[in-house]
């Protein structure tokens, strides 16, 4: 096949997260399979317009803020310029509303989650209603497309809208475990280590682990904090920690070295995940396969990625105290952590990157093939 992909960022992008490592994987792995494949995204800083990262052909173009205005315009370019077998939409803001310009071009879109009202809980109301209002119009725009998403929830997300459940296909994030096994695991910190790593951003409430891990010290008062990641949220997140009186417990690391940061996960014995909505919750297996339970809100992408009861605990969204006892059941109870962490290790195992490449494909090659037809 010949695709043409469209996304806001590129694996290279600094401000690139977990869909953009997921949708890397699989154009990586579509390459390999001998298809010919083209990335057009927003530019940044430093970065040619023109570049190919992996054998993927990568077309840059505008600033991201603008994205969604610049884009388009490249695409339908592209659509001109050539002839493609497959147009695949990554949808993790606001859409591109490929499926108005694709013409007999089949569409797949790959959606890890969508906002929703989350949104309200990251930005000003009048952005935050702009970037909802973006997504309405999705079960008009795609009801012909297909889609591909990486958890149930999401598949609910999307059916609550008005799309085609028959066109909606789960296919799990992959993970690479040999890059979060050590020759020589250190010990688990004693006293124990509390973990939350993220993208510090309001809307992944932060807070709520900060405030959580303050009850946690009640019970525990040698217990640590390491608040992993980076993002605008810090400087609330730290006058936080501040104000609770837990500056010589809360550490924040900002962007770690991934040796360090696998060295760090060996070394926690909780990792608490507060966010009110993902679209599967990578970070949560990443940790499982060093071994480490994980407390998380009880809330899309993460139910489904946190099996309760068996590889963390799952609680309300929003409840410090409700995550502290959680977490304090597990550190209170080595026999109880144990069985958690074996089961994590073993959750975790179960997901492979050639497999979610393996199932995309098959996914896009019908797609392709029956010229978006069912």
């Amino acid at each position: 096949m010949k695709i043409l992909v469209v996304n806001w960022r590129d694996i290279h992008d600094p401000l690139g997260g977990g869909a953009e490592q997921h949708l890397h994987h699989i154009l990586v792995g579509a390459v390999e399979a001998g298809h010919e494949v083209e990335l057009v995204c927003s530019a940044y800083a430093g970065a040619p317009a023109d570049d190919e990262i992996d054998g993927v052909r990568i077309t840059r173009r505008g600033d991201w803020r603008f994205a969604n205005f610049i884009l388009p315009g490249v695409v339908k370019e592209r659509l001109r310029a050539e002839r493609w077998d497959l147009l695949v939409e990554d949808i993790n803001k606001i859409p591109f509303y490929t499926p108005l310009y694709a013409g007999d071009v089949p569409v797949v879109a790959v959606v890890p989650h969508l906002f929703g009202p989350t949104v309200y809980r990251e930005t000003n109301p009048v952005a935050a209603t702009y970037v909802w209002a973006g997504e309405w119009p999705l079960s008009l725009v795609y009801r012909r497309a297909w889609f591909e998403v990486i958890s149930p929830s999401t598949r609910d997300d999307l059916m609550s809208r008005g799309l085609d459940g028959d066109r909606i296909e789960v296919v799990y994030c992959g993970l690479e475990h040999q890059r979060f096994e050590l020759a020589d695991p250190p010990p688990r910190d004693h006293p124990p280590l509390v973990v939350c790593w993220s993208r510090l951003r309001r809307y992944k409430s932060t807070d709520v682990a900060i405030r959580a891990f303050g009850q946690i010290r009640e019970e525990l008062p040698e217990a640590n904090m390491l608040v992993m990641g980076r993002g605008p949220d810090e400087p609330r997140l730290r006058r936080l920690v501040t104000k609770l009186g837990l500056d010589n417990a809360v550490a924040f690391t900002g962007h770690l070295a991934w040796d360090d940061l696998v060295r760090t996960l060996h070394r926690a014995t909780v990792f608490l995940n507060p966010s009110p909505k993902e679209g599967w919750g990578l970070t949560v297996v990443e940790a499982n396969q060093c071994g480490v339970p994980v407390v998380a809100s009880d809330r899309p992408g993460l139910r489904d990625s946190v099996r309760d009861g068996q590889t963390g605990l799952l609680v309300p969204y929003g409840d410090p105290r409700a995550m502290a006892q959680a977490a304090l059941q597990l550190l209170h109870d080595p026999d109880l952590w144990a069985c958690h962490s074996d089961a994590a290790r073993a959750w975790a195992g179960t997901f492979s990157w050639p497999r979610c490449v393996e199932e995309s494909l098959a996914l896009w090659q019908r797609v392709a093939d029956s010229g978006g037809g069912r």
